[in-house]
């Protein structure tokens, strides 16, 4: 297995030479491997593996999994994702921030089930329960992060250097007892969107930033477009990691924030050019956004 994971760990080197990391050995058959990496796609070509899981989790910027079927599903903060390493074989996969930090757990359910850890001997999680629950048809399965699965993944980082090795066998532990007892809903599936749906979602966000004025409904949104609202949002938030809400509210502060420093607008027309009837919202937006008045922003800029 370390053959695989150390051709992974090369393409970290080739795209991010300063933060890669280790492979790090936790039990017979289970590796763990933290990635930070560049903005260049990178792409997956190694020997098609069914016995070898590998959990990828996003902890910041976001993953796009471009799928050999032409779909895409994309892996935002808290999210993961399960697959065989026959799976992944000959994709792509894309960071659209620019940088991306995670981490993988790789399982080699061959050597892990002849010599289990001892919390999980007798437990068949290895033998029958992972490849019959997340490797049917070596299919990948996307997953929504939850209140449980958060504080297992943000334990494996910021921890004491000699407690580290520590909480990264015991949580992977925890992270296997979650994945043996989850019972996967439709709700808890990330969608797979296919390139119709993803340009469409890039047309309205166009849209949206180039008329940062104007005030656009979602209702507006979806009939402009023919897209079902739900549909709208959801996707909206898949590809860019937030609700349109907040989305276009960040660029707003942004345009705000540049007219500031550069323009000698009022603050009445500067509301007014991001898309505020009122002044008054608008520097209680700026306030919250920017942690301080919009005149004290412009005073600091000078």
């Amino acid at each position: 297995m370390n053959e695989e994971l150390l051709k992974i760990r090369k393409d970290v080197e080739r795209l991010h030479p300063s933060n890669a990391n280790e492979i790090i050995p936790l039990y017979p058959g289970i590796e763990l491997c933290y990635l930070t990496l560049s903005s260049e796609p990178l792409s997956v070509q190694h020997e098609a593996l069914p016995h070898i899981i590998q959990i990828n989790y996003c902890k910041a910027g976001q993953m796009v999994w471009e799928m050999k079927n032409g779909n895409r599903i994309y892996l935002n903060p808290g999210d993961f994702s399960l697959h065989t390493m026959k799976a992944c074989t000959d994709s792509v996969i894309r960071f659209p921030n620019g940088i991306y930090q995670g981490l993988i757990v790789c399982i080699d359910l061959q050597e892990a089930a002849g010599n289990p850890p001892e919390p999980l001997k007798n437990s068949s999680i290895f033998e029958t329960i992972l490849p019959e629950k997340f490797c049917q048809n070596d299919s990948p399965i996307f997953l929504a992060g939850n209140e449980q699965t958060e504080p297992i993944f943000s334990a494996f980082y910021n921890q004491p250097e000699e407690w580290k090795l520590f909480y990264q066998k015991i949580k992977t532990l925890e992270l296997l007892l979650y994945l043996g007892k989850a019972k996967l809903t439709p709700k808890q599936r990330l969608s797979e969107y296919q390139s119709e749906q993803i340009n469409i979602v890039r047309k309205i966000h166009e849209q949206l930033t180039q008329h940062i004025g104007q005030r656009i409904t979602i209702e507006e949104l979806s009939r402009q477009y023919l897209i079902n609202p739900t549909t709208l949002k959801a996707s909206f938030k898949a590809i860019y990691g937030t609700s349109i809400a907040a989305h276009i509210k960040e660029h707003r502060m942004e345009e705000a924030a540049g007219m500031l420093r550069k323009s000698g607008m009022s603050i009445a027309e500067i509301a007014k050019a991001v898309g505020y009837d009122s002044q008054s919202k608008f520097t209680s937006a700026f306030k919250a956004f920017f942690q301080c008045l919009p005149t004290e922003y412009r005073k600091r800029h000078l």
